[in-house]
C-alpha cells in the first residue's frame, strides 16, 4: 500500500497549492498579472478600423440616412384612377353592345322597304334583333303545330354563310359575317307575320300562295337595300336579291307545309 501511495506521490509534481483557490479575484487586478502577461503568448488584436480604406471610414461616419429602401412599383393603377360610384360607369346595355335606338330603326328600315337605308347603322354587328325574330318565328311554327327550331336556326347558319361568300365575291370591301348575319336575321320579320298568319288561317291555296310569295319579295327587296347601302353596292340590288329570295323561300315552305 506504501508504494502506491509513493508512485501516486511522485506521478506528477507541481508546485500549484490549493490555497490559491481561496484568493478571491481583485477587479483592479489584470488576469495577467494573475496569471502571466498574456503579450508572451499572444498579440494585440489591432482596432476594427485599421484596415478600412478613408473613403469608407469617411463614408460610414458622414451617412446617416436609412438602409436601402427599394421603390415600391405597382402593376396596378392607383385608386383614383379606378370612378369613385357606379354612376360614372357605362350602362350595361351599352357594354353588351346593345342599343334599342338602333334596332328600333333596322326594324322600320326593314318594314318599309321603300326606305332608304343608313349604311352606318347597317354595318353594325347586332345580333339582339335577329335572335328574336328566329325565336318568334320558331314560336309561331310551334303556334301551329310544327316543331321546327332546329331547321329555322339550320337554315340560318347555312343561309347567311352562301350569302356571305356571294358578297364577298361581289362587293369591293369586305363584309364581315356577323354583319350578314344581322342584315338577314332582321330582314325575316315579314316572315315572322308570314308565320303568325299561318297559326289561324291556311297558306294552302292560292291565296295564301300569294300572300308568301309577297313576304318573300318583301323580306328579299329590304335585304338587298341594306346590302347595297352598307357595302356601297349601287346597281347590284337585283343580283343580291335573287339569292334572297331563295334563302327566304325555304322559310316560306316551312310555314306554308
Amino acid at each position: 500500500m506504501s508504494n502506491f501511495e509513493q508512485f501516486d506521490i511522485d506521478f506528477y509534481q507541481s508546485d500549484y497549492i490549493a490555497e490559491n483557490q481561496e484568493q478571491g479575484y481583485s477587479g483592479t487586478e489584470s488576469p495577467g498579472n494573475k496569471y502571466g502577461s498574456k503579450q508572451g503568448w499572444a498579440v494585440a488584436s489591432p482596432p476594427p478600423d485599421a484596415f478600412a480604406s478613408p473613403e469608407r471610414a469617411s463614408s460610414s461616419q458622414q451617412y446617416t440616412g436609412q438602409i436601402f429602401q427599394p421603390a415600391f412599383t405597382s402593376e396596378f393603377p392607383p385608386n383614383s384612377a379606378y370612378p369613385d360610384s357606379f354612376d360614372e360607369e357605362p350602362p350595361l346595355l351599352e357594354e353588351l353592345g346593345i342599343n334599342f335606338d338602333h334596332i328600333w330603326q333596322k326594324t322600320l328600315t326593314v318594314l318599309n322597304p321603300m326606305k332608304p337605308a343608313d349604311g352606318s347603322i347597317m354595318n353594325e354587328t347586332d345580333l339582339t334583333g335577329p335572335m328574336v325574330f328566329c325565336l318568334a318565328l320558331g314560336a309561331m311554327l310551334l303556334l301551329a303545330g310544327k316543331v321546327h327550331f332546329g331547321y329555322v336556326y339550320g337554315m340560318s347558319a347555312i343561309g347567311c354563310t352562301a350569302i356571305h361568300a356571294l358578297l364577298s365575291l361581289m362587293s369591293l370591301t369586305s363584309v364581315s359575317y356577323g354583319c350578314v348575319a344581322s342584315v338577314l336575321g332582321y330582314c325575316l320579320l315579314p316572315m315572322v307575320i308570314l308565320s303568325t298568319y299561318a297559326v289561324f288561317f291556311s297558306l294552302q291555296g292560292f291565296l295564301g300562295t300569294l300572300l308568301a310569295l309577297f313576304i318573300i319579295g318583301w323580306c328579299s327587296l329590304s335585304a338587298s337595300k341594306i346590302f347595297t347601302s352598307a357595302l356601297s353596292m349601287e346597281g347590284q340590288q337585283f343580283l343580291v336579291a335573287y339569292p334572297c329570295a331563295l334563302l327566304y323561300g325555304l322559310f316560306a315552305l316551312m310555314a306554308i307545309f
